[in-house]
């Protein structure tokens, strides 16, 4: 069956706020301020925790990759506390996922984002059970880019991972969707939106109104 697997931070949704809020409050409790800029470092906070940390390490002096393991825990821990209050939804995101489904598409999410963090998240923003699978960068031995990742969140859901797309926002969901042999989708309303065009994705998509028509010229 075909199938639309969607990356999460950056791509459905923007969470970079919470991200960096809770790597903030781990450089606050060392005694260094807030390193990281809501705004200017969105696209950090969107790869994950350890690069927020490496990025706010490089700012002061003392603090090395050592630093970064010992605070990766706790940032998580502070980021459950607190997941969702300044995220939010893309405009016209979940309508498209919804009218995906109406078609017949099977819908996933493959994130690396630990699977937790992502369940509670889809959660308490009430569309967790409109994806079919959701999987974290836990979930597995492998994350992405390795492919298989795609691959089963597609097997989960439902789909024929060589009937797949991955809708996402950074090189890594290209470079995942290249490995597996299948289209990629590259929203440009994020952070990092000016270099996705580098990125040479099927689809360049500036407006999720547009998804259903791209995902349909894809031809799955």
């Amino acid at each position: 069956m075909r199938n639309v697997i969607f990356d999460l931070d950056g791509t459905l949704m923007d969470t970079s706020g919470d991200l960096v809020a809770a790597a903030n409050s781990r450089f606050r409790d060392l005694g260094l301020g807030d390193l990281l800029d809501p705004v200017a470092d969105a696209g950090i906070a969107l790869r994950g925790g350890r690069a927020m940390l490496r990025a706010g390490f490089a700012r002061v002096d003392g603090y090395g990759e050592e630093e970064v393991d010992r605070q990766y825990r706790p940032l998580l821990d502070a980021y459950a506390q607190d997941l969702d209050s300044r995220t939010t939804i893309y405009p016209g995101a979940m309508e498209a996922v919804e009218a995906l489904i109406s078609r017949g598409y099977r819908v996933g999410i493959c994130t690396n984002k630990p699977e937790a963090l992502a369940d509670e998240l889809l959660r308490r923003k009430g569309v967790r059970e409109v994806f079919a699978a959701v999987l974290g960068a836990d979930t597995l031995p492998v994350r992405k880019p390795d492919p298989e990742h795609l691959r089963e969140t597609s097997r989960r859901a439902g789909g024929d991972p060589a009937r797949a797309c991955l809708v996402g926002d950074t090189d890594t969901d290209r470079n995942t969707a290249r490995a597996a042999g299948v289209p990629s989708i590259l929203v440009t309303f994020g952070p990092a939106g000016a270099e996705m065009p580098a990125l040479r994705p099927e689809v360049l998509l500036d407006d999720y109104a547009r998804l259903v028509e791209v995902v349909e010229r894809l031809a799955l």
